[in-house]
């Protein structure tokens, strides 16, 4: 069974390739706090117009290039806002 992620587009400055920012939530084992872990994935990108803020989910694929090894599915939704109140 392939892995299968949601994330955030983050880069498109590549040729067919987009950085994917993935955020888990876990739960520390000792102090029980809920704690936010990131991971940037390469995914291919075949005939998708994205654009940096996108949201896609992600497939595990066979080795692509060295360090691309999943592919975008599909594009959810178009250009996640990140407005923080301080």
């Amino acid at each position: 069974m392939p892995k299968i992620f949601i994330g955030k587009v983050v880069s498109t400055k590549m040729k067919d390739t987009v950085v994917v920012l993935v955020e888990r939530k876990l739960r520390h084992p000792l102090y029980r706090k809920v704690i936010a872990r990131r991971k940037k994935y390469k995914a291919h990108v075949d005939g998708l117009e994205l654009e940096v803020g996108d949201a896609v989910r992600i497939r595990e694929t066979r080795p692509i290039s060295k360090d691309k090894h999943f592919i975008v599915m599909e594009k959810l939704e178009k250009k996640i806002s990140s407005k923080r109140k301080t």
